[in-house]
């Protein structure tokens, strides 16, 4: 079997720049879609895409309903069948208006990449994230290991996505110079810090657990005191790696530059729960645990609304509808509770300045300017 096809891979390569520079999708995006070609081009055994006809996406579309993950052995989930056939879709499309193809492949034929209705109403479906308590993440820093500095930094990971609520790019790419201690705020500058859409703001460091709030500020003067380190070196240095006297590479200590990926921020999250024998909560999770815990807080609208933009969102409405999800045992006994005789309809006047804010809501969901963040 041909490894792969020459004019294929210009083709992709002319995409992709396509995708980086005119449409200004993030590089994560741009591997996902790549994968997704790869994928079908595996099932075609990599004819020319000028072969391309509507019968080899309906037999691709058969072949990955049945395909199983690598990982856990079990049938793709409807989410991921959705995705890679909505890249493939987009590709086609783009396909369809190049010199060379245009007698080859039509924009049409990008449509036979499309799923059911039903299926895609299956791909869209919320299901209930697992979130952790505060009290679940508290356990999981309070037991985490600290004789070390490479142990420091991990409970400092944990400590900084709490209190900070960070996404875990902006996290693993934070420098010493983001933190002001003394004024308790984060500057995500997106010139380095790794934002969602490149967006800089300023996150206050959020008082909701005095355990991480020590433990982000000890680090932060442990790291600071350090006289080979300055304000432009990160805050979480990554682990160096030495030849040890038996001739293997074993761990050194801290590196001077900075992780490039997320994953070691991790698989420190993964060590710390299961430590204390929880199952993984990812380090997204902890921004849903921020936005749950503040809405049993009772705080005026005016104060909801620092809180959403401390977390970087433009509108209540994305903190609301994207993570304020109430979970669903807690749904049940709000709803079980009933409404206090104080808190009845016929009884209550409705605070002007909420009922304003939620008509804001409205209008900008019926216009669709607002996007999940």
């Amino acid at each position: 079997m041909t490894k792969f096809n020459a004019k294929n891979e210009r083709l992709k390569r002319e995409y992709v720049l396509y995708l980086e520079e005119a449409k200004r999708r993030d590089p994560a995006t741009v591997d996902r879609v790549l994968k997704s070609i790869v994928r079908f081009e595996e099932s075609t055994r990599r004819k020319d895409f000028r072969s391309f006809h509507r019968q080899q996406a309906v037999a691709f579309k058969k072949k990955l309903s049945e395909a199983l993950n690598t990982r856990t052995g079990e049938r793709l989930t409807k989410a991921t069948v959705h995705s890679t056939l909505r890249d493939l879709h987009a590709f086609f499309f783009w396909l369809a208006h190049l010199p060379g193809y245009k007698s080859h492949v039509r924009y049409s034929d990008a449509d036979y990449f499309n799923l059911s209705d039903k299926d895609v109403a299956i791909a869209r479906a919320r299901r209930e994230k697992r979130v952790p308590t505060l009290a679940q993440v508290e356990l999981a820093l309070s037991s985490m290991p600290t004789s070390t500095p490479l142990e420091r930094r991990n409970r400092a990971v944990v400590a900084y996505a709490v209190v900070a609520g960070a996404r875990v790019a902006a996290l693993a790419s934070f420098r010493l110079g983001d933190i002001n201690v003394d004024e308790s705020f984060v500057d995500q500058d997106a010139r380095h810090v790794k934002t969602k859409f490149s967006k800089s703001f300023r996150t206050f460091l959020m008082p909701v657990s005095d355990l991480a709030m020590s433990i982000a500020k000890d680090w932060h003067a442990e790291l600071s005191a350090q006289p080979s380190r300055g304000p432009d070196d990160p805050l979480f240095p990554a682990t160096a790696i030495t030849l040890g006297p038996d001739g293997e590479f074993t761990s050194g200590g801290l590196a001077v530059e900075g992780w490039s990926t997320t994953g070691p921020v991790r698989d420190v999250f993964r060590g710390a729960f299961t430590n204390v024998g929880l199952s993984y909560f990812n380090p997204h999770s902890v921004r849903d645990m921020l936005v749950r815990h503040i809405m049993t807080l009772d705080l005026p609208l005016e104060t909801l609304k620092s809180w959403s933009q401390n977390l970087g969102h433009e509108g209540l409405l994305t903190t609301i509808t994207s993570y304020g999800s109430v979970p669903t045992h807690r749904q049940g006994e709000l709803i079980k509770q009933g409404l206090p005789k104080a808190q009845r309809p016929d009884s209550v006047t409705p605070d002007p300045k909420l009922v304003a804010a939620v008509i804001q809501m409205i209008e900008e969901r019926n216009s669709g300017s607002h996007k999940r963040e």
